[in-house]
């Protein structure tokens, strides 16, 4: 594991090292930065949101999905991501970080993504549309969470009815 010490872009750059994004490394070096909370860490996220390689923004956006203090600045990264970007694996984590953040101000871009031809975005979306739907929950947001519940992949069908199933009961 990389120290909890050092420069924000030393722990980034130990965590692209990891090629695997589930893996330790890279989880750890995310759990570093959330628990720094810092401007410096916010920014590099930022940058890495705007790099070329999918690695570099799927890392970004994970790690932007971990800094709650900043949300402010954070959704309209995160927004545009979701209206610009192609790669479903950043979709995905753009739609986790969403679902973390639990900003209702992401739920059209939740909604738009939840028809997504990508099972994995889809799945991504089902996540989040619990978190953000706000309260009142916005009915064009349950309206996606029980159409995704009806999805022809199991495990996105299976989030999404758990998440009908948890806001119904609230």
């Amino acid at each position: 594991m990389p120290p909890a010490e050092g420069t924000v872009r030393d722990l980034i750059e130990a965590a692209l090292r990891d090629s695997d994004p589930d893996g330790p490394l890279r989880w750890h070096v995310i759990s570093v930065l959330r628990q720094r909370g810092d401007l410096e860490s916010f920014i590099e996220a930022r940058r890495l949101c705007a790099a070329d390689t999918v690695a570099e923004r799927l890392l970004g956006v994970d790690i932007m999905g971990m800094l709650g203090p900043f949300v402010d600045r954070t959704l309209p990264v995160l927004r545009y991501l979701a209206a610009s970007e192609d790669d479903a694996m950043v979709l995905y984590s753009v739609l986790i970080a969403f679902g973390h953040l639990g900003d209702p101000r992401s739920l059209p871009s939740v909604i738009d993504l939840a028809g997504h031809d990508d099972a994995r975005v889809r799945y991504g979306a089902a996540y989040a549309l619990q978190h953000v739907l706000g309260d009142p929950p916005d009915p064009a947001g349950l309206d996606a969470l029980r159409t995704l519940a009806g999805d022809s992949d199991a495990d996105v069908a299976g989030w999404a009815s758990l998440g009908v199933s948890l806001r119904s009961a609230r």
